[in-house]
């Protein structure tokens, strides 16, 4: 609340016979109430908003480029995306199939079930959407798919692609 000031002159008294000045009257602002205010507005805010951890998925990536693993190819399966968000599928040297991405989640689940020893390869052309990547990724962590990995669409991969269209 603000108080005005409206006691005597301060410090010497004024002399006799010399003109008198105004006197200016002092105020005070008491910022007690401005204070409760900024503390219930801090409370306010730190109670209502969410605290949400940063999504980060674990990468292991290779020691070196110069390392090869090999892995038996019925126990590889491939997914290709292409530039249209189309997606095919196949195990080992099979023709790909097509598959919708409503039921690629159980898919997944279904083939994993089958075999515990599978390794996805996920391969997506450079020129389609990333959020879609994101979405693929996702259904892998969903599906509880730990053994994947991530590669560009290679032109022989397109050829085999073009192929079945």
């Amino acid at each position: 609340m603000g108080m005005v000031d409206t006691s005597g002159p301060r410090g010497h008294e004024r002399k006799k016979g010399r003109h008198k000045k105004k006197r200016r009257i002092g105020v005070k602002i008491d910022n007690t109430p401005m204070v409760d205010i900024a503390f219930l507005l801090l409370t306010f805010f730190m109670l209502t908003t969410t605290m949400n951890k940063p999504a980060t998925m674990e990468i292991n990536l290779p020691p070196s480029n110069d390392v090869s693993v090999e892995v038996p190819m019925s126990n590889l399966m491939t997914i290709r995306v292409k530039e249209d968000g189309t997606i095919y599928w196949n195990i080992g040297v099979e023709d790909p199939q097509k598959i919708e991405f409503k039921d690629f989640g159980k898919f997944l689940v279904q083939k994993n079930q089958e075999n515990p020893k599978l390794i996805t390869l996920l391969k997506i052309d450079r020129k389609g959407k990333y959020s879609l990547m994101v979405d693929l990724m996702d259904e892998l962590n969903l599906a509880n798919v730990t053994r994947f990995s991530i590669s560009p669409l290679q032109e022989n991969d397109k050829k085999i692609l073009a192929k079945l269209s």
